[in-house]
This record gives C-alpha cells, structure tokens and sequence, in this order.
C-alpha cells in the first residue's frame, strides 16, 4: 500500500463515549506525520458487542452502516485492534452468503488499520518525536495479538520514545479478563485473570502500564484504582502524543 496522505479516523466506541482524550492524542500523532484527517460524524458501533453476543442480525446491520459510512476513504485507522479485527474477518463471516457485499467488506477491511500498525506498518515511521520520562509495561490485548498479528509494532514506536524504558512483563500476552461481554457474563473468571495480569505488572516495579486497546486498559484501571496502587494505565496514542 502506497503511503496515503488522507486519513478517516475510526473512533470506537470506548474511545468515543469514555476516553475522548485517547482520539486527541492520535489525532495528535496523526497530524505531524502531515496527515490530513477526516471524521465521518454519522459514524456508529462496528457491531462486535452484538456480533460476539450472538445477534447476527444486528450486528450485519452495523457492519452495513460502516461499509456505507468508510467504504470511500483512502485509509481507515482506529485505535483499537479489537474493533479492527471484527472489520478485518468478522464481517467476511457476516457477508459470506452475499457476492456483492462480501466483495465490498474486503475492499474497506483491507484499507482498516489499527493505530500502530498504520504508523510502523503503512507509515514506516517508529520515531514519532515523543518524550515520556520513566518506566513501563506493555500489555499485549487478545485480538490485536492473535487476530492481526500485531505484536512488534507498538514496542518499536515504545522504543523511539525519549525518556521511556519498557519493561516487559511475565506473560504480557495472556488476557487481562475483560474480553467485552465475557466480563459481564463470567465475572469471577474476569477477576480472576484479572487478578494473574495484575500482579504481573506489580512485578516489573514499573509505574505504569501501556496498551493499544482501551477495553482492557479500563477493564485494569478499574482494580488498580479500587485498590490504590500507584500504577497509571495509558493507551499507546498517549505516550506517543507525549513531547518536551
């Protein structure tokens, strides 16, 4: 893909309702690659909390909508690999036993990135000239691992970060129980994962923790704050917006 220099912005729903400053800080970040950026307001859910609960249905409604909301934009970024993974093969499922919108679902799935993989991957860019003194873990959320496959990719634009150590922590890829709806549904399992996640990021002695998906981030602040802990939790986007 040929480096683009217009950019539709895809805020989930998180984002969007519970943590505004996350799309800022990308918007932040964007904007001095020289990107130009756009932000459909018509924009809604991509569908995955009624997809993953068993409402099909519902959920290709949704998917119609964001076919019909994206489907002209250059490129498609969103910080969020969970959101992006249900675009990128969720809605191959949904659109199987229809041609024509099956064939509309991989053009716009093939131009939907998550945040980071835009940058390092599309981009080409890791140093994005951000400051941020101190030490952190990274924690690597569920779908945006093993369903895209980014792994690499957060820890080199981490890597570029002036001030900032990484230290990583023991199994930064197991789930830190959140997993959407399974949190809701199976609470003591949720806590208990949740429990294992957390004293592995009490290990690294870092004050702070990173991620790319803000499910998890507030599925772990919500512990850390009940608990008092002297821990930040951070979206990647925060970090990189970060300079002197």
């Amino acid at each position: 893909m040929t480096k683009p220099k217009r950019v539709t912005l895809f805020i989930q729903c998180i984002v969007d309702s519970c943590f505004p400053e996350v799309g800022e800080a990308m918007v932040k970040v964007l904007e001095r690659q020289g990107l130009t950026l756009d932000y459909p307001p018509d924009q809604t859910c991509c569908g995955q909390p009624a997809f993953n609960a068993g409402y099909r249905d519902e959920a290709a409604r949704l998917a119609l909508h964001y076919l019909d909301v994206f489907e002209h934009a250059e490129v498609i970024v969103c910080p969020s690999g969970s959101c992006v993974n249900m675009v990128r093969h969720h809605y191959m499922e949904l659109f199987a036993k229809d041609p024509r919108l099956l064939e509309r679902a991989k053009r716009v799935a093939a131009k939907t990135f998550e945040f980071t993989e835009f940058l390092v991957d599309v981009l080409g860019v890791t140093d994005v000239g951000a400051t941020w003194n101190g030490e952190v873990t990274y924690h690597d959320s569920c779908h945006l691992l093993r369903g895209l496959g980014v792994k690499d990719q957060p820890r080199a634009l981490l890597s570029k970060v002036r001030g900032l150590t990484l230290v990583e922590m023991t199994r930064s890829d197991e789930c830190c129980g959140f997993g959407g709806t399974f949190s809701a549904k199976y609470p003591e399992i949720s806590e208990a994962l949740l429990e294992t996640k957390l004293a592995n990021i009490q290990a690294t002695g870092t004050g702070a923790v990173v991620g790319c998906d803000m499910g998890c981030l507030m599925h772990m602040q919500g512990m850390i704050r009940r608990r008092e802990l002297p821990i930040s939790v951070h979206h990647i986007a925060e970090i990189l917006a970060g300079e002197e």
